[in-house]
Parts: structure tokens; C-alpha cells; sequence
């Protein structure tokens, strides 16, 4: 049977998900559907709150309502799929449909690391080049801006998809993982994938060490300016602006990092499952946390907000 007869015989994938819980899976589930709930909830608070609090209509809070919205899409892509494993056990997925999952998972985490950059070029401005913040953060740029990072998320992963579709899977069509990824799919494949797996593997090294470096950049030319303040007052409120963005980006950054960006040694399946929650299911989770309850902006709207509707 050629390359090609084998590729077309895959009509669909095994998830099993965590096959070693056992008699645990209702508790597991549990937890894992009251995540997913208070994660979509917090989210669309967050969205709600910004769009009715004109105080609330800058660039940098319309930067996180779209981190929001991406949030409750990135964990649909993934969440429903895990619980549904956890509940059943093990679940089939046809091809398509599991191509167009990793996709759309790599896809709007690449998003979310192109529209933190973004952030943290706002916030450079913001503190920086105060006096020309409005003239360079227009209405307009940020729109493009955000576009942007929507459009470059959305393309970035080209390669990988056509990379990982076009291989040959000739059986068992069983992913030892919670949902459909590059990784475990690669090692589904009847070939050799050592160059798949170099290439998935630069393209995400120059990707995410390229967008972190100019995270760092920007936030060394915040904190040069921060510390040449004279107001005390002023530091303060100036990384106060900073510091949720700055979690954020170091909770993203090193979650991602481990996973797609390590040496080539052989994990167990049950350890990279570990890995995938941290940044598919605790990382979404603490985002609306972060900017929510470190923010006094966003604390003094929820406040109004609620005595409004009391």
C-alpha cells in the first residue's frame, strides 16, 4: 500500500484523553466543567463591563476585550473536547475534524502572542511618549493593529497544517492526548517525521523568541522611563498598568515555551496531558482573574455596574 492509499484509509482518530483516572473521572470532570464555566463567564464580564463604560474606551482596554473574546474561543476549541473524553472515556474525531482543531487551537494562540506584542507596545507608548499617546494610538491604528494580529494568527499555522494533514497514518489512529496537536499526531505517522518535527520546531523557536524579544525590549524602555520619574506617585501608577500585562505575558511565554519549544526527549503522554491543561486550561483561566481583580479601573466599574443594576 503506497503513501497515498494509507493517508486516504484515515477516516478518523481515538482520543483517549486520561485513560488512567478511573473511578476519579467525575470529580475531574466536575472541576474541569466548573473552570470552563467560570472562564467563560469572567470573560464576557470583562468584554460587557468595557463596552458599557465609556471610561473604559481606550486602546488599552479594547486590547483586552479582545484577549477576552479570544479566551472564550480558544477554550472552545479545546475544553468541550476534553470533557467529552472524560465522560466517555475515549471519543473518535474523523480527520477533518481533527485537522481543523489543531488549526484553530494553533491558530488563536498564535493571536493571543501577536496581540500581547501589541499590548505591550500600547503600554511603551502610553508611558514613554505620553504627550503623543492619542496621536499614535488612534482609533484607526488600533483597529489595523488588532486586524493584524487576527490575520498573522490565522496564516502562521499554514505550515504546520499542511505539513501534519499530508502524512501518512497507516494505524493505530489512537492520540494519547486530551485533544488533536502537532506532537501527538506526529508520532501517529507510518514515516519518519524528524523533519516535520525540526520544522514545527524552528517556526515556533524564531516565533515565539522573536515576540518575546520585543516584549522585552519594550518593557526596558518602560522601566528606563519609569525609574526616571520624579513623582513617586507617578512610578507607581505606571507599573501598576504594567504589571497585569506583565504576568500575563510570562504565564503565556513560559507555558507555550515548554510545551512546543524543548529538547527532543521523550516525555510521557500523561506529562505532556499535565503540560497541555496548563496553558490550554489554567492559563485562560487566569487571565480574567489578573486583569479583574489587579485592576482598580476595572474593580471600580464592576462596583458601578452592579449598583446600577441593583
Amino acid at each position: 500500500m503506497d503513501t497515498e492509499d494509507n493517508n486516504r484509509t484515515v477516516t478518523e482518530f481515538t482520543i483517549l484523553g486520561f485513560s488512567s483516572i478511573g473511578p476519579y473521572w467525575p470529580l475531574f470532570f466536575t472541576v474541569l466543567l466548573f473552570i470552563y464555566v467560570t472562564i467563560v463567564i469572567g470573560n464576557i464580564s470583562i468584554s460587557v463591563l468595557i463596552l458599557n463604560d465609556r471610561h473604559l474606551h481606550t486602546p488599552m482596554y479594547m486590547f483586552i476585550s479582545i484577549l477576552s473574546f479570544l479566551e472564550i474561543l480558544y477554550t472552545a476549541v479545546t475544553i468541550p473536547c476534553m470533557l467529552t473524553v472524560i465522560w466517555k472515556g475515549k471519543i473518535q474525531i474523523t480527520f477533518g475534524n481533527c485537522m481543523l482543531q489543531m488549526y484553530l487551537f494553533h491558530s488563536l494562540g498564535i493571536t493571543e502572542n501577536y496581540l500581547l506584542n501589541v499590548m505591550a507596545y500600547d503600554r511603551m507608548v502610553a508611558i514613554c511618549d505620553p504627550l503623543r499617546y492619542h496621536t499614535i494610538m488612534t482609533s484607526k491604528r488600533c483597529k489595523t493593529l488588532a486586524s493584524s494580529c487576527w490575520f498573522l494568527g490565522f496564516i502562521s499555522p499554514t505550515t504546520l497544517l499542511i505539513s501534519v494533514s499530508t502524512l501518512p497514518f497507516c494505524g493505530p489512529h489512537e492520540i494519547d492526548h486530551l485533544f488533536c496537536d502537532s506532537s501527538p499526531l506526529l508520532k501517529l505517522a507510518c514515516t519518519d517525521t524528524s523533519i516535520n518535527a525540526i520544522t514545527d520546531f524552528v517556526i515556533s523557536l524564531c516565533m515565539i523568541v522573536l515576540t518575546f524579544l520585543f516584549i522585552s525590549v519594550t518593557y526596558v524602555k518602560i522601566i528606563i522611563t519609569i525609574v526616571k520619574m520624579d513623582s513617586t506617585h507617578g512610578q507607581g501608577k505606571a507599573f501598576s498598568t504594567c504589571a497585569s500585562h506583565l504576568v500575563v505575558v510570562f504565564i503565556f511565554y513560559g507555558s507555550v515555551t515548554f510545551m512546543y519549544v524543548r529538547p527532543n526527549v521523550d516525555y510521557t503522554p500523561e506529562f505532556d496531558k499535565l503540560v497541555a491543561l496548563n496553558y490550554s486550561v489554567l492559563t485562560p483561566l487566569l487571565n480574567p482573574i489578573i486583569y479583574s481583580f489587579r485592576n482598580k479601573e476595572m474593580k471600580n466599574t464592576l462596583k458601578r455596574f452592579l449598583k446600577l443594576k441593583i
